[in-house]
């Protein structure tokens, strides 16, 4: 599964079990780079797309474990080290910003276990730039 999340500065993604923030600008990107592919999701991540016609979203508690290879999952409340091993791709969007935060991503998205392939920046609508970031596991036993 690939996993697509959305952090502040310091890795926040909730505040007293709410997101930090969203932006529409940023949930077209997320749909149109996973068109044609599965996009999973649980009830409360999907109430921010209940509005786009999407019909790729699989809304579902268990999510995480449902999901295939290659499938995405757009996580906002899910702890990830459980089904690290699973993720083949880690897609991180950042606010740029710092937020009140009580819930972290529980990934450390560094070596030697994950490696950044790609950045780029982009304008959001509430955010005056959102970054992207993807990360892929580093081959077993390597450094990088």
């Amino acid at each position: 599964m690939i996993v697509i999340c959305v952090i502040d500065d310091h890795g926040g993604m909730l505040f007293n079990h709410r997101r930090q923030s969203q932006d529409r600008i940023l949930r077209a990107w997320i749909l149109q780079r996973t068109k044609g592919k599965k996009l999973w999701m649980n009830a409360y991540s999907y109430e921010q797309f209940a509005a786009e016609s999407a019909p790729h979203i699989v809304v579902s508690q268990q999510f995480l474990h449902e999901a295939a290879a290659g499938d995405y999952c757009f996580v906002e409340t899910c702890r990830l080290k459980a089904v690290e091993s699973r993720i083949e791709a880690v897609i991180v969007y950042r606010w740029n910003r710092s937020y009140p935060t009580d819930f972290w991503l529980d990934l450390a998205l560094t070596p030697p276990h994950w490696v950044q392939t790609h950045t780029a920046e982009f304008a959001g609508n509430s955010h005056p730039y959102i970054t992207e970031e993807i990360y892929l596991p580093a081959a077993h036993g390597e450094e990088t």
